[in-house]
């Protein structure tokens, strides 16, 4: 009798296994695939771009016949340029046209009378080649280039205030450096200093002056990047 029991429970536990055998497999669902990593665009300052810069211009007039001295105003104008940007290193063009207020005066005495000689410089303008080297959306560089800029002189004697004026092109060069910093993919500002000096040329008024112009610049831009 033992053994027909022992028998009838082995042959029910191998067809339940049997039978567990045959029902689908529900262990843990396959982990899902790994999202892909997506990698934001690197900020480039290779391309074309156009802006705004206004500033502080300062020097003075040198061998001039009336010894001017120094002058000083405001500047603004319009900037175009493109940079190339190969690993951290940017090399670029750029040009600038500006109105320019920068003047300045001074009196002596001459035969008895007082004579003032006057200048101004109306407008400058660089074409400048920029090195610069990029920290992701900072940019630090040095520049320099071709520089040139209307200037005016005159003498004005007490019994004739318009006595004698002249304007003149005069050509030179321009050096400097500055920082620039894009806050978008199209927006940047920067700050730069310019040195620029123009060649010394002969202005017939009353009196014959000969000047070379010296002008430094500190001034700020904006700058939109196609």
């Amino acid at each position: 009798m033992s053994k027909s029991v022992f028998a009838g429970v082995l042959l029910s536990a191998l067809a339940g296994t049997a039978m567990a055998a045959d029902l689908p497999y529900r262990g843990h669902a396959p982990a899902p695939a790994a999202a892909s990593f997506y990698a934001a665009p690197t900020f480039t300052w290779t391309g074309f771009y156009a802006g705004i810069n206004g500033g502080w211009g300062f020097g003075k007039l040198t061998r001039t016949g009336s010894q001017i001295g120094n002058i000083s105003g405001a500047l603004i104008g319009g900037t175009l340029g493109y940079n190339y940007q190969f690993q951290q290193f940017v090399l670029g063009v750029e040009g600038d046209l500006d109105w320019a207020k920068i003047d300045g005066s001074k009196t002596w005495d001459a035969a008895g009378e007082a004579v003032t000689g006057h200048a101004r410089i109306s407008s400058l303008a660089t074409v400048r080649g920029r090195l610069g080297y990029s920290v992701d959306r900072a940019l630090l560089y040095v520049t320099g280039g071709y520089a040139g800029g209307n200037v005016k002189l005159g003498v004005s004697h007490p019994a004739d205030p318009f006595s004698g004026s002249a304007e003149k092109w005069q050509n030179g060069y321009a050096v400097g450096a500055g920082l620039e910093y894009a806050f978008t993919n199209n927006i940047s500002a920067k700050a730069e200093y310019l040195y620029s000096s123009l060649n010394s040329k002969s202005y017939f008024t009353q009196d014959v002056l000969s000047s070379g112009t010296h002008v430094q610049q500190v001034r700020t831009g904006v700058n939109y990047r196609f």
